[in-house]
């Protein structure tokens, strides 16, 4: 039987991704965590032959579990799913111990084919990761990160983080903004999830403040005056 443990706090994914992984190993047993301490618990009473981690967690980072795994069980094969695909959140992961790291922004049908390869003994990379990865090993690298905008000098939004922003401070529906952007809500929900993190707010007023305070509006509309 296949021990996997399954680290993710939005309890909504959590179930897209039991469902998944349910399919692809028929004969698992799966034990759920929506937190790091909760997580480290089962590590040190458990033995995993496969961890599925999200990176930003309520009480720390998964990380820590993976690098629990990595020195406490080296048979498990900790594959990091999550939002993230900016370096600084890939490389901390790939050294940690991480045997794959995945994006949920993408259809299911395609994180289900790379999530297989596990069973290849072959390491799961999402295309856009396995990109980044040969770019931060080429001559000159690593690449700065051009997928990304400053907004302050401790905080840093993705171009997709940006664009739920903007959508939510406009007072969109998560389901609307989901329809909008061609996403599933379970993967807006972690976005937005991770954009109060960072701005450190914990509404959708603060959020549009923020939004208006960063210029996002004044963005958006000479975007539109040049397509016209």
């Amino acid at each position: 039987m296949t021990e996997i443990l399954l680290v993710e706090d939005i309890p909504a994914v959590r179930q897209w991704l039991r469902t998944l992984v349910s399919q692809l190993f028929p004969n698992a047993f799966i034990t759920e965590s929506a937190t790091v301490h909760d997580a480290l618990a089962y590590a040190s009473a458990m033995r995993f032959h496969l961890a599925l981690v999200d990176l930003g967690l309520p009480d720390g980072s998964g990380t820590e579990v993976i690098e629990a795994l990595t020195e406490t069980q080296p048979q498990a094969r900790s594959v990091v799913v999550t939002i993230h695909d900016d370096d600084g959140h890939l490389f901390p992961a790939l050294q940690a111990g991480a045997f794959g790291y995945v994006l949920k922004d993408q259809p299911m049908d395609q994180l289900a084919e790379q999530l297989h390869r596990i069973t290849q003994g072959e390491p799961p990379l999402s295309p856009s990761v396995a990109r980044r990865v040969i770019a931060h090993f080429k001559p000159g690298g690593p690449r700065a990160e051009r997928s990304s905008v400053d907004v302050l000098p401790e905080v840093r939004l993705t171009e997709r983080e940006h664009d739920v922003l903007l959508r939510v401070a406009k007072g969109y529906t998560l389901p609307e903004i989901a329809v909008q952007l061609g996403l599933s809500r379970h993967t807006i929900s972690d976005y937005v999830k991770n954009i109060y993190r960072k701005l450190n707010v914990s509404s959708r007023a603060e959020a549009a403040l923020e939004a208006q305070r960063l210029g996002l509006f004044r963005s958006a509309a000479s975007s539109a005056a040049m397509a016209r």
